[in-house]
């Protein structure tokens, strides 16, 4: 038995519609995601090492005074990091070096500062991506622990280590909610412009 041209038509546009079906369902679905990845805000963090310390104190050294210049010359480079917001927040080391630092710049910046215990690295930096979602984080930390940070963070794995007298590095890791990070590497005092007064001392950490 024929079937009747018109019941003929609409089965094949009912067939039609059906294929359509996955084809829309793909398309909202992709749009849906695209969205939700945009939402999604990137954590940038800085980090630096404490400038100069007073080479004459063993135990817990504080900052010369070209450490103190030094850090007036970082201030002043991180307000102009991000021009709408600047760095949301201080991240420092349970010592003089990192905190007095971090004094100067907040002292400029209007940022808060919050020591923690620096030795754990994960909990460290769990904490910071965990409440800082989406900001720009400053690290002030010794030398040596930075490398250690940034690759908890999956950043660069080849960085070259820091020089006893190098204190004008900065590490910007910008962590993606999915994607990968990415590592920069900066002389905060070379571009600047501001030469800072030089000093017999030498400091480490």
């Amino acid at each position: 038995m024929a079937v009747p041209p018109l019941q003929s038509q609409i089965e094949r546009r009912r067939r039609r519609r059906l294929r359509l079906i996955p084809v829309i369902g793909y398309a909202i679905v992709a749009l849906g995601l695209a969205y939700f990845f945009e939402q999604r805000p990137s954590t940038t963090v800085l980090f630096v090492r404490h400038t100069d310390t007073d080479a004459t104190v063993a135990d817990d050294p504080p900052l010369s005074e070209r450490g103190r210049q030094r850090a007036a010359v970082l201030a002043d480079f991180l307000k102009d990091i991000d021009v709408v917001a600047g760095v949301d927040a201080i991240f420092i080391g349970h010592n003089k070096r990192t905190a007095e630092t971090a004094a100067v710049i907040a002292g400029q910046t209007n940022t808060s500062v919050e020591a923690r215990d620096q030795d754990n690295v994960a909990s460290y930096m769990r904490y910071i991506m965990r409440h800082h979602n989406g900001d720009i984080v400053l690290v002030v930390a010794d030398g040596e622990a930075i490398p250690v940070m940034i690759d908890e963070l999956h950043g660069s794995k080849r960085l070259p280590p820091f020089d006893p007298n190098d204190f004008d590095e900065i590490y910007i890791v910008t962590t993606p909610w999915y994607g990968k990070v990415k590592t920069l590497r900066l002389h905060y005092g070379a571009s600047s412009g501001v030469v800072v007064e030089e000093s017999s001392e030498a400091s480490g950490g």
